[in-house]
């Protein structure tokens, strides 16, 4: 293991080659906050600059989940740190991309929200068959257009995405697999098995070449990180009204948002 900061929210490990990064919010479904985000953009700047490190595999603590997105407990209007919506969460979205580096969403458990767009955003997928898919924005009074969008579509097709977004239904590990929104599912037990056998591989390849490769990947799609900027703006000032604060309040109250009335 490596000389690291102290994290709070989150685990950072380098196993061989690999650096892991694992959310460790175990309670809280691994949903993020500030903090986590901060935590995370440090995490994957660490991996980026050590080169032993091939690959990064990004994760959740404990079986339940990978990530659930944002803790709602942590939103009023908007979050609580510094970013466009409170969250540096383009900061984010973005450094997985960016990366130089293979990045590895091991989806051990409910990959939702927020934590649906990090497990797209990744390279490449491996889920345990255990593990279910999906997104809320609508149903709790958000959005996170751009990646969580149109690169989406990208994987799956634009009607599945639309689905996905419209309907916020849960897609089991298979459906995942059918869609091609994951690589490999595999039993909830042999899921280590199965991260470290791809990142054993990675270690054995040409560092540049997989640089390059990935920045060849992106170039092809790098127009949706405008989109996504546009669309955190807009989102920002959503949050502030009370058709969005609804969804929020419904969501603690444990009820169903009544979000027409708020409609002008």
């Amino acid at each position: 293991m490596s000389e690291a900061p102290v994290f709070e929210d989150i685990i950072y490990e380098v196993r061989g080659r690999a650096a892991w990064v694992i959310i460790n919010r175990p309670k809280l479904y691994n949903a993020f906050r500030a903090q986590t985000m901060e935590e995370l953009i440090t995490a994957f700047k660490l991996a980026s600059d050590d080169r032993g490190v091939s690959c990064v595999v990004l994760t959740g603590a404990g079986d339940k989940a990978f990530c659930t997105g944002g803790d709602q407990s942590a939103k009023d209007g908007q979050y609580d740190g510094r970013g466009i919506v409170g969250l540096p969460i383009d900061e984010f979205q973005s450094i997985i991309r960016d990366i130089p580096k293979p990045v590895i969403a091991r989806i051990n458990g409910f990959a939702i929200g927020g934590g649906n767009v990090f497990a797209t955003l990744c390279d490449l997928s491996i889920m345990a068959d255990t593990a279910k898919l999906g997104q809320v924005g609508p149903k709790v009074g958000s959005v996170d257009a751009g990646w969580g969008t149109a690169y989406l579509a990208r994987h799956v097709g634009d009607k599945k995405a639309r689905e996905i977004w419209y309907l916020n239904l849960q897609y089991s590990a298979q459906e995942a697999l059918e869609m091609g929104l994951v690589n490999k599912v595999v039993p909830a037990a042999e899921l280590d098995d199965a991260v470290n056998e791809w990142t054993d591989i990675l270690a054995q390849r040409s560092p540049t070449a997989l640089a390059l490769a990935k920045r060849s990947f992106n170039a092809d799609s790098d127009n949706i990180r405008g989109i996504s900027m546009l669309a955190l703006n807009s989102v920002k000032l959503y949050y502030d009204t009370e058709e969005s604060k609804e969804g929020m309040r419904a969501f603690h109250e444990r009820r169903t948002p009544d979000f027409h009335k708020y409609v002008k």
